[in-house]
């Protein structure tokens, strides 16, 4: 799309903001507008996004979370309109200059994002078993599977160079795939007579791409389009995956992150079994297997053995993290006993 039809395009849309369109620049679903108002950001939102957001955002607002970009309201009063079957909506353009590149200011503001939207909501105790049990049952056939294609990995005469290297990689994917059933039955028995459960809105597609600076270098979520109330560990959880999908390393950056979140924000303790639980949880690694095994020969190994070694990379580094932050929750928690223990020792000294 040249310039003039992309101002063709827009000028019906910010006809209700009274803003002029000089020149728009093209991000995707994002557009740069040039105005006789200033430089905005509009957003564009495919069909069948609705704009249940924008309550969220409102939401965050009223209990004094402003880290937002705003998004402004037509002249009329509305949020978001409608054109051509797409929303848009219209928001400051920021310049994104000074960037945290660890995140910790990111992680900071999702402390202070989920602090202030957080609320006990009444768990049905029946949905928590149903999900205790399916969640169970498919950890089990995943178990299954992965005893039943290293049966037939083993019985070949010759092995393929994907199913060498999975019957090399066997013990640690069913490790890990236990360690997470088990996490996640410590977090049922320790749950299973909560009849509250702690929930936040979650920005729901957490991202550095999702977190502006302005020229002060205070930072701003925008693309709130996911925005829900769920667990805070579906914001945490999806992001560090993400930035342990790298080649083999100690990713104490990422243990840095979480801890940082968790000054702000602590997590309870069936909260942290559950995200241990999760990032554990091998899944990747186990979809690569499975696509290996149920596609038609022939197989282009070249692709599938790299791909299961990216997979193991990130295992690995999952287990580095997981690993390392049950090592370090076990030392204060030991570091706790100890002093309560003292001090219990002192009372009774003192009233000999």
């Amino acid at each position: 799309m040249n310039d003039s039809n992309r101002l063709e395009a827009v000028a019906p849309v910010l006809k209700h903001y009274h803003v002029e369109p000089h020149f728009v620049e093209d991000y995707g679903s994002i557009l740069k507008i040039y105005s006789n108002k200033g430089t905005f950001a509009l957003k564009k939102i495919p069909p069948g996004q609705g704009t249940d957001f924008i309550r969220h955002v409102h939401f965050l607002y009223q209990k004094g979370f402003n880290r937002i970009v705003p998004i402004y309201p037509t002249m009329d009063g509305r949020y978001a309109v409608l054109h051509d079957q797409y929303l848009y909506y219209l928001m400051p353009w920021m310049a994104n200059e000074n960037r945290d590149p660890k995140s910790h200011q990111l992680f900071r503001e999702l402390a202070r994002l989920h602090t202030l939207s957080a609320k006990e909501i009444t768990i049905n105790k029946e949905e928590r078993i149903e999900h205790y049990e399916k969640t169970i049952q498919q950890l089990e056939k995943h178990q299954e599977f992965l005893d039943g294609f290293i049966d037939v990995c083993e019985r070949q005469t010759y092995m393929s160079p994907f199913e060498l290297l999975f019957c090399l990689y066997y013990n640690e994917i069913s490790q890990a795939l236990r360690f997470s059933k088990g996490k996640f039955e410590e977090w049922y028995e320790s749950t299973k007579e909560n009849e509250k459960a702690r929930m936040v809105v979650t920005h729901g597609k957490l991202s550095s791409d999702h977190f502006l600076f302005d020229e002060r270098g205070y930072g701003y979520f925008i693309n709130f389009e996911n925005a829900t109330y769920g667990s805070p560990i579906h914001d945490l959880l999806p992001y560090i995956s993400r930035t342990l999908n790298t080649n083999p390393k100690r990713s104490d950056d990422s243990i840095d992150l979480i801890y940082h979140y968790f000054k702000y924000f602590p997590f309870k303790e069936e909260e942290k079994l559950l995200f241990y639980s999760y990032l554990a949880y091998p899944i990747p690694i186990i979809q690569t297997v499975e696509k290996y095994y149920r596609k038609q020969r022939p197989k282009n190994e070249f692709k599938y053995v790299k791909q299961l070694q990216q997979r193991y990379w990130h295992l690995k580094n999952t287990e580095y993290v997981v690993m390392r932050m049950t090592e370090i929750e076990t030392q204060q928690q030991q570091a706790m006993d100890a002093a309560a223990q003292q001090a219990k020792e002192e009372g009774a000294q003192q009233q000999q």
